[in-house]
């Protein structure tokens, strides 16, 4: 990688990265009804995991595709079915003051297996290998998406404990959860167009 092709790989990662999708939506809502330092697993989850997953494309997983282009739908149908399902389970949080018991934002294995179904995550991997990467850099590639994903996701969760902060009332918490539900499944729009 030259250091013009380096510094457009690092822009790439950051605008890849730093952009809304399921994510920083996941994260955000995650911040805001669970606060910044219940929702480190899940930052890490995704900086990390993606990481892995650059790692493997770069390395010749993308060419799994070429063999069996079925996988692709397969793929695109449960990235869809767990959107959804996450949709749900954000728009339904129990609301910090709710009697009923809270919820948990997701896990470090989690989010870093979210990654393998996120329809985001493998056209930033694809177009990451494509464009920017060789096979003999995937370990560099890596360590640039998690040094670039891990301050820009964590912006995201504390703009979303500050947002949760402003929303007082149990009922603006909800219409937030719903509208960052919405927002997530919106996220699949280009992926289907």
């Amino acid at each position: 990688m030259t250091s013009d092709s380096f510094l457009a790989f690092v822009l790439f990662a950051a605008v890849a990265t730093g952009t809304p999708g399921p994510n920083n939506l996941m994260v955000m809502a995650s911040g805001a009804n669970f606060g910044l330092r219940r929702t480190v697993p899940h930052i890490l989850g995704i900086a990390l995991g993606f990481a892995l997953m650059i790692a493997l494309v770069a390395t010749g997983m993308a060419q799994v595709f070429g063999l069996f282009p079925w996988l692709e739908g397969t793929l695109l149908a449960a990235s869809a079915l767990f959107l959804l399902y996450l949709a749900w389970k954000i728009a339904n949080a129990a609301p910090p003051e709710a009697d009923r018991p809270q919820g948990r934002p997701l896990t470090f294995l989690q989010a870093a297996g979210f990654q393998w179904i996120n329809p985001k995550s493998w056209a930033l991997a694809l177009t990451s290998v494509a464009v920017y990467v060789e096979p003999s850099q995937a370990l560099i590639a890596a360590m640039i998406f998690a040094a670039v994903a891990l301050p820009l996701v964590t912006i995201w969760t504390v703009a979303g404990a500050w947002i949760g902060r402003l929303l007082r009332t149990p009922r603006a918490l909800r219409l937030f959860n719903i509208a960052m539900a919405a927002l997530l499944v919106g996220t699949m729009i280009p992926a289907f167009a």
